[in-house]
Protein backbone atom coordinates (compact mmCIF):
# COMPACT_ATOMS: atom_id res chain seq x y z
CA UNK A 1 0.00 0.00 0.00
CA UNK A 2 1.34 3.36 -1.08
CA UNK A 3 2.18 5.46 2.07
CA UNK A 4 -0.61 8.17 0.69
CA UNK A 5 -2.96 5.35 0.66
CA UNK A 6 -2.19 4.16 4.20
CA UNK A 7 -2.61 7.30 5.60
CA UNK A 8 -5.87 8.17 4.36
CA UNK A 9 -7.09 4.68 5.76
CA UNK A 10 -5.61 5.78 8.61
CA UNK A 11 -7.43 9.00 8.52
CA UNK A 12 -10.83 7.44 7.69
CA UNK A 13 -10.63 4.53 10.94
CA UNK A 14 -9.63 7.20 13.30
CA UNK A 15 -12.76 9.42 12.30
CA UNK A 16 -15.12 6.82 12.03
CA UNK A 17 -14.12 5.88 15.34
CA UNK A 18 -13.03 8.94 17.39
CA UNK A 19 -15.43 11.33 15.21
CA UNK A 20 -18.06 9.52 14.22
CA UNK A 21 -18.17 7.17 17.62
CA UNK A 22 -18.24 3.76 15.86
CA UNK A 23 -17.55 0.65 17.52
CA UNK A 24 -14.63 -1.21 16.01
CA UNK A 25 -16.78 -3.81 14.88
CA UNK A 26 -19.07 -1.28 12.53
CA UNK A 27 -16.13 0.27 11.24
CA UNK A 28 -14.77 -3.49 10.09
CA UNK A 29 -18.41 -3.74 8.55
CA UNK A 30 -18.46 -0.33 6.68
CA UNK A 31 -14.52 -0.73 5.47
CA UNK A 32 -14.70 -4.85 4.96
CA UNK A 33 -11.10 -4.84 7.05
CA UNK A 34 -10.74 -6.95 9.81
CA UNK A 35 -11.13 -6.16 13.11
CA UNK A 36 -7.76 -6.91 13.95
CA UNK A 37 -6.72 -4.55 11.42
CA UNK A 38 -8.86 -2.03 12.31
CA UNK A 39 -7.07 -2.02 15.87
CA UNK A 40 -3.73 -1.88 15.06
CA UNK A 41 -4.67 0.91 12.82
CA UNK A 42 -6.07 3.00 15.22
CA UNK A 43 -3.12 2.03 17.42
CA UNK A 44 -0.80 3.59 14.40
CA UNK A 45 -2.98 6.47 13.69
CA UNK A 46 -1.94 7.94 17.42
CA UNK A 47 1.24 6.99 16.38
CA UNK A 48 1.24 9.13 13.54
CA UNK A 49 0.35 12.31 15.33
CA UNK A 50 -3.41 11.94 13.17
CA UNK A 51 -4.66 11.09 16.74
CA UNK A 52 -3.52 13.20 19.82
CA UNK A 53 -4.79 12.23 23.21
CA UNK A 54 -5.30 14.63 25.44
CA UNK A 55 -6.52 15.20 29.19
CA UNK A 56 -8.67 18.37 30.26
CA UNK A 57 -8.86 18.46 33.82
CA UNK A 58 -11.51 20.05 35.87
CA UNK A 59 -10.57 23.18 38.07
CA UNK A 60 -9.56 21.52 41.92
CA UNK A 61 -7.85 18.48 40.82
CA UNK A 62 -4.40 18.80 41.59
CA UNK A 63 -2.87 15.24 39.47
CA UNK A 64 0.61 16.51 38.41
CA UNK A 65 0.56 17.37 42.58
CA UNK A 66 -0.53 14.00 43.84
CA UNK A 67 2.59 11.94 41.31
CA UNK A 68 5.14 14.04 42.70
CA UNK A 69 4.17 13.86 46.27
CA UNK A 70 3.88 9.97 45.20
CA UNK A 71 7.83 10.12 43.85
CA UNK A 72 8.94 11.86 46.15
CA UNK A 73 8.35 10.53 49.47
CA UNK A 74 7.17 6.83 48.05
CA UNK A 75 3.44 7.09 49.02
CA UNK A 76 1.36 4.11 47.39
CA UNK A 77 -1.41 7.08 46.89
CA UNK A 78 -1.63 10.70 47.05
CA UNK A 79 -5.28 12.70 47.36
CA UNK A 80 -4.60 16.48 47.37
CA UNK A 81 -7.65 18.91 48.29
CA UNK A 82 -8.60 22.37 47.27
CA UNK A 83 -9.39 24.12 50.42
CA UNK A 84 -9.97 27.31 52.43
CA UNK A 85 -6.85 27.51 54.85
CA UNK A 86 -9.35 27.83 57.86
CA UNK A 87 -8.82 24.98 60.33
CA UNK A 88 -12.28 23.62 60.31
CA UNK A 89 -13.14 24.23 56.82
CA UNK A 90 -9.60 22.47 56.51
CA UNK A 91 -11.01 19.26 58.56
CA UNK A 92 -14.07 19.43 57.29
CA UNK A 93 -13.16 19.03 53.01
CA UNK A 94 -10.04 16.71 54.14
CA UNK A 95 -12.87 14.62 55.47
CA UNK A 96 -14.89 14.66 52.77
CA UNK A 97 -12.23 13.54 50.96
CA UNK A 98 -11.26 10.20 53.29
CA UNK A 99 -14.34 9.45 53.14
CA UNK A 100 -14.90 8.86 49.14
CA UNK A 101 -11.14 7.03 49.33
CA UNK A 102 -12.71 4.74 52.09
CA UNK A 103 -16.18 4.47 50.03
CA UNK A 104 -14.32 3.23 46.82
CA UNK A 105 -11.20 1.31 48.53
CA UNK A 106 -12.43 -0.26 51.69
CA UNK A 107 -12.82 -4.26 51.20
CA UNK A 108 -15.25 -6.38 53.49
CA UNK A 109 -11.70 -8.07 54.71
CA UNK A 110 -10.24 -4.99 55.84
CA UNK A 111 -9.68 -4.73 59.75
CA UNK A 112 -9.85 -0.91 60.30
CA UNK A 113 -7.86 0.71 62.78
CA UNK A 114 -9.15 4.20 63.31
CA UNK A 115 -7.95 6.77 65.91
CA UNK A 116 -9.46 9.23 68.12
CA UNK A 117 -9.38 12.97 68.71
CA UNK A 118 -9.27 13.84 64.48
CA UNK A 119 -11.57 16.64 63.58
CA UNK A 120 -10.56 15.30 60.02
CA UNK A 121 -11.74 11.90 60.36
CA UNK A 122 -14.87 12.47 62.65
CA UNK A 123 -15.35 14.73 59.40
CA UNK A 124 -14.66 12.00 56.94
CA UNK A 125 -17.30 9.24 59.13
CA UNK A 126 -19.91 12.61 58.68
CA UNK A 127 -19.73 12.70 54.96
CA UNK A 128 -19.73 8.91 54.32
CA UNK A 129 -22.23 7.04 52.79
CA UNK A 130 -23.34 3.48 53.96
CA UNK A 131 -21.13 1.09 52.27
CA UNK A 132 -23.03 -2.62 52.40
CA UNK A 133 -20.40 -3.75 49.85
CA UNK A 134 -17.93 -3.86 52.47
CA UNK A 135 -19.95 -5.30 55.13
CA UNK A 136 -18.11 -7.29 57.31
CA UNK A 137 -15.28 -5.17 57.79
CA UNK A 138 -14.14 -4.86 61.33
CA UNK A 139 -13.89 -1.46 62.89
CA UNK A 140 -10.89 -1.24 65.88
CA UNK A 141 -9.90 2.06 67.84
CA UNK A 142 -6.69 2.00 68.23
CA UNK A 143 -6.20 5.40 70.52
CA UNK A 144 -7.88 5.61 73.84
CA UNK A 145 -10.94 7.06 73.43
CA UNK A 146 -11.54 8.03 77.26
CA UNK A 147 -11.57 11.89 78.48
CA UNK A 148 -13.79 14.86 78.90
CA UNK A 149 -17.32 14.14 78.92
CA UNK A 150 -18.60 16.05 76.23
CA UNK A 151 -15.88 15.01 74.22
CA UNK A 152 -15.44 11.31 74.91
CA UNK A 153 -18.85 11.03 72.90
CA UNK A 154 -16.63 12.12 69.73
CA UNK A 155 -14.30 9.57 70.12
CA UNK A 156 -16.73 6.50 70.62
CA UNK A 157 -19.27 8.51 67.60
CA UNK A 158 -16.07 8.09 65.09
CA UNK A 159 -15.57 4.49 65.90
CA UNK A 160 -19.50 3.08 66.04
CA UNK A 161 -20.53 5.31 63.21
CA UNK A 162 -17.97 3.69 60.97
CA UNK A 163 -18.62 0.23 61.77
CA UNK A 164 -22.49 0.63 61.20
CA UNK A 165 -22.04 2.68 57.65
CA UNK A 166 -19.66 -0.29 56.87
CA UNK A 167 -21.45 -2.84 57.99
CA UNK A 168 -19.14 -4.18 60.32
CA UNK A 169 -18.72 -4.35 63.67
CA UNK A 170 -16.72 -1.88 66.25
CA UNK A 171 -14.31 -2.23 68.88
CA UNK A 172 -14.08 0.09 71.18
CA UNK A 173 -10.56 0.76 72.91
CA UNK A 174 -12.48 1.56 76.69
CA UNK A 175 -8.85 4.39 78.12
CA UNK A 176 -8.05 7.42 78.17
CA UNK A 177 -5.59 7.88 75.26
CA UNK A 178 -2.83 9.55 78.26
CA UNK A 179 -2.91 8.19 81.46
CA UNK A 180 -1.29 10.28 85.09
CA UNK A 181 1.56 7.40 85.12
CA UNK A 182 2.81 3.86 83.78
CA UNK A 183 1.75 2.45 86.94
CA UNK A 184 -1.90 3.66 86.05
CA UNK A 185 -1.08 2.26 82.35
CA UNK A 186 0.17 -1.11 83.25
CA UNK A 187 -3.17 -1.63 85.13
CA UNK A 188 -5.41 -0.02 82.40
CA UNK A 189 -3.69 -2.42 80.20
CA UNK A 190 -4.72 -5.79 82.08
CA UNK A 191 -8.53 -4.94 81.81
CA UNK A 192 -10.34 -7.44 79.49
CA UNK A 193 -11.75 -4.81 76.67
CA UNK A 194 -8.25 -2.99 76.62
CA UNK A 195 -6.84 -6.62 75.74
CA UNK A 196 -9.78 -7.36 73.08
CA UNK A 197 -9.06 -4.05 71.31
CA UNK A 198 -5.12 -4.33 71.47
CA UNK A 199 -5.01 -7.63 70.76
CA UNK A 200 -6.62 -6.78 67.44
CA UNK A 201 -3.72 -3.90 66.39
CA UNK A 202 -1.87 -7.06 64.65
CA UNK A 203 -4.59 -7.69 62.15
CA UNK A 204 -5.30 -4.28 61.17
CA UNK A 205 -4.86 -3.87 57.44
CA UNK A 206 -6.17 -0.25 57.06
CA UNK A 207 -5.32 2.85 59.97
CA UNK A 208 -6.96 5.83 59.30
CA UNK A 209 -4.84 8.17 61.71
CA UNK A 210 -4.69 11.93 61.69
CA UNK A 211 -1.17 13.56 62.19
CA UNK A 212 -0.71 15.99 65.23
CA UNK A 213 1.72 18.74 65.93
CA UNK A 214 3.45 19.21 68.93
CA UNK A 215 0.97 21.77 70.12
CA UNK A 216 -2.29 19.86 70.48
CA UNK A 217 -5.57 20.56 68.49
CA UNK A 218 -8.33 22.01 70.02
CA UNK A 219 -9.98 18.64 70.12
CA UNK A 220 -7.65 16.55 71.57
CA UNK A 221 -7.13 19.74 74.33
CA UNK A 222 -11.24 19.64 74.69
CA UNK A 223 -10.44 15.55 75.81
CA UNK A 224 -8.25 15.99 78.53
CA UNK A 225 -5.93 13.48 76.51
CA UNK A 226 -3.02 16.24 76.57
CA UNK A 227 0.49 16.69 78.56
CA UNK A 228 1.43 19.54 80.34
CA UNK A 229 3.38 22.95 78.65
CA UNK A 230 6.30 21.68 80.33
CA UNK A 231 5.99 18.00 79.34
CA UNK A 232 5.59 19.30 75.54
CA UNK A 233 8.30 21.97 75.70
CA UNK A 234 10.48 19.05 76.80
CA UNK A 235 9.37 17.21 73.66
CA UNK A 236 9.90 19.66 71.29
CA UNK A 237 13.80 20.17 73.44
CA UNK A 238 14.10 16.24 72.01
CA UNK A 239 13.79 17.19 68.62
CA UNK A 240 9.50 16.07 68.34
CA UNK A 241 7.73 17.36 65.60
CA UNK A 242 4.58 15.75 65.96
CA UNK A 243 2.47 12.20 66.90
CA UNK A 244 0.71 9.57 65.63
CA UNK A 245 -1.60 8.25 68.09
CA UNK A 246 0.22 10.57 70.89
CA UNK A 247 3.28 8.76 69.61
CA UNK A 248 5.97 11.47 69.11
CA UNK A 249 8.29 11.27 66.53
CA UNK A 250 11.22 13.65 65.13
CA UNK A 251 11.73 15.42 61.93
CA UNK A 252 13.24 11.92 60.29
CA UNK A 253 10.02 10.01 61.44
CA UNK A 254 12.04 8.01 64.25
CA UNK A 255 10.24 7.68 67.63
CA UNK A 256 11.23 10.35 70.38
CA UNK A 257 11.89 7.94 73.37
CA UNK A 258 10.32 9.58 76.98
CA UNK A 259 9.02 8.52 79.65
CA UNK A 260 5.32 9.78 77.99
CA UNK A 261 5.37 6.86 76.20
CA UNK A 262 4.52 4.94 79.12
CA UNK A 263 1.69 6.85 79.90
CA UNK A 264 0.35 6.65 76.39
CA UNK A 265 -2.52 3.57 75.54
CA UNK A 266 -2.93 3.19 71.29
CA UNK A 267 -0.98 1.72 69.14
CA UNK A 268 3.11 2.15 68.53
CA UNK A 269 4.48 3.91 65.80
CA UNK A 270 6.73 0.48 65.13
CA UNK A 271 3.47 -1.59 64.81
CA UNK A 272 1.85 1.18 62.39
CA UNK A 273 5.06 0.16 60.42
CA UNK A 274 3.10 -3.11 59.48
CA UNK A 275 0.25 -1.95 58.74
CA UNK A 276 -0.13 -2.57 54.80
CA UNK A 277 -2.03 1.01 54.22
CA UNK A 278 -1.33 3.25 56.79
CA UNK A 279 -3.32 6.54 55.62
CA UNK A 280 -2.63 9.61 56.89
CA UNK A 281 -5.45 12.64 56.97
CA UNK A 282 -4.11 16.15 57.57
CA UNK A 283 -2.97 19.48 56.27
CA UNK A 284 -2.53 23.05 56.86
CA UNK A 285 0.47 25.31 57.89
CA UNK A 286 0.56 24.48 61.54
CA UNK A 287 1.07 20.66 60.96
CA UNK A 288 3.21 20.70 57.66
CA UNK A 289 6.66 19.97 59.77
CA UNK A 290 4.46 16.80 61.32
CA UNK A 291 3.53 15.59 57.70
CA UNK A 292 6.97 16.02 56.85
CA UNK A 293 8.25 14.01 59.46
CA UNK A 294 5.73 10.78 59.28
CA UNK A 295 6.40 11.01 55.64
CA UNK A 296 10.19 11.10 56.35
CA UNK A 297 10.31 7.77 58.87
CA UNK A 298 7.67 5.77 56.04
CA UNK A 299 5.15 6.11 59.07
CA UNK A 300 2.39 6.45 56.72
CA UNK A 301 2.24 5.54 52.85
CA UNK A 302 -1.40 7.55 51.60
CA UNK A 303 -1.73 10.68 52.14
CA UNK A 304 -4.61 13.19 51.91
CA UNK A 305 -3.97 16.83 52.52
CA UNK A 306 -4.50 19.91 51.05
CA UNK A 307 -2.84 21.80 48.10
CA UNK A 308 -0.62 24.29 50.09
CA UNK A 309 0.57 21.53 52.28
CA UNK A 310 1.09 19.86 49.31
CA UNK A 311 3.41 22.57 47.94
CA UNK A 312 4.83 23.46 50.81
CA UNK A 313 5.83 19.23 51.08
CA UNK A 314 7.66 19.89 47.78
CA UNK A 315 9.72 22.31 47.89
CA UNK A 316 10.78 21.47 51.33
CA UNK A 317 11.99 18.31 49.37
CA UNK A 318 13.61 19.78 46.53
CA UNK A 319 15.93 22.39 49.13
CA UNK A 320 16.61 18.96 51.21
CA UNK A 321 17.91 17.53 48.07
CA UNK A 322 19.89 20.65 47.03
CA UNK A 323 21.29 21.15 50.44
CA UNK A 324 22.60 17.60 50.15
CA UNK A 325 23.92 17.92 46.96
CA UNK A 326 25.82 20.90 48.04
CA UNK A 327 27.16 19.39 50.99
CA UNK A 328 28.31 16.32 48.83
CA UNK A 329 30.36 19.19 46.06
Amino acid sequence: MARIDELRLLAKVARLYYGAGLRQSQITERLNVHQSTVSRLLKRAEKEGIVRVTFSMPSGLHPELEDELQTTFGLREAIVVDVIDAEDQLARDLGAAAAFYLETTLKPTDVVGISSWSASLLAMVEAMHPHPRAAGARVVQILGGIGNPGAEVHATHLTRRLANLVGGTATLLPAPGAVGSADARRVMLKDRYVQEATGLFKSVTLALVGIGAVEPSKLLAASGNVFSPHELKSLSARGAVGDICLRFFDAAGEPVQTALNDRVISMELSQLKHVRRVVGIAGGKRKTAAIRGALAGGLINTLITDRSTAERLIQGAALNAKVRKGARA
